[in-house]
């Protein structure tokens, strides 16, 4: 029997662009953020950085939490960090709300659909594996039209683990034969690497990140390209 070939996808940041995220804090609070020599991108990447942060310490100490709330939690510490003198006067709670919607309004990456497109028509099944809630990140394709299987989401959610710990990647790897191609594709070095200590073969893109700080992470890629479309070719002519 021919092995079947399968790549997994991480969806938020690797398919999915923070952008709509950014310019809803522009919107909402970008002019008093500017006016204290703060811009919203900077802002939106320190916020969701600290969130993840904490969300990571949650779930490796065994109290996990869905992102959603971490993320809203992190808003008002995250301006104090920034050097917001009293954050509570700075934007409401409302103000808060608005912007953690802007996270469930991010849109794919333009080249998510082509590079989607080559691995199917080359013999690949696409799956996606995220710490989101399935409906939610599902949500980010339908809106684009592009079509993405609820059946093809794996999410850690269900685990109660949150990547990168190696448990929130082995019910993915469960899925596969032993015999199957089983690739794991990302924009983050942390995720792909991770995916590469349980088996995977990994296909990293420098979309997002453009430094990929390889030194350390001790990880051999073997695919490792500056686009979705231009990974998605790597992966189809080293897996033969």
């Amino acid at each position: 029997m021919t092995p079947k070939k399968h790549v997994v996808f991480d969806v938020v940041g690797t398919c999915v662009s923070f952008d709509a995220f950014y310019n809803c804090i522009d919107r909402v609070i970008g002019d008093k953020l500017r006016a204290q020599c703060i811009t919203p991108r900077f802002f939106g990447f320190s916020w969701m950085t600290a969130a993840e942060l904490e969300f990571t310490f949650l779930s490796i100490s065994e109290r996990y939490k869905p992102y959603k709330e971490v993320i809203t939690a992190l808003f008002y510490r995250t301006l104090h960090m920034a050097g917001i003198e009293d954050p509570r006067l700075f934007a409401t709670e409302a103000e808060r709300d608005q912007c953690v919607q802007g996270y469930s309004e991010l849109e794919l990456r333009p080249g998510t659909r082509e590079c989607f497109a080559k691995l199917r028509e080359a013999g690949f099944t696409v799956w996606c594996l995220t710490t989101g809630d399935t409906k939610r990140v599902r949500g980010y394709f339908e809106r684009a039209g592009v079509d993405m299987p609820l059946e093809n989401f794996i999410s850690c959610d269900s685990q109660g683990v949150a990547k990168p710990t190696l448990a929130a990647y082995r019910p993915a790897m469960g899925k596969f034969a032993e015999e199957d191609v089983k690739w794991f594709a990302a924009a983050h070095m942390w995720d792909v690497s991770a995916a590469v200590k349980v088996g995977f073969r990994g296909a990293y893109c420098t979309l997002y990140e453009k430094e990929s700080c390889a030194e350390i992470f001790d990880t051999q890629l073997e695919v490792l390209e500056d686009s979705l479309p231009e990974m998605a070719d790597k992966i189809i002519a080293v897996s033969g």
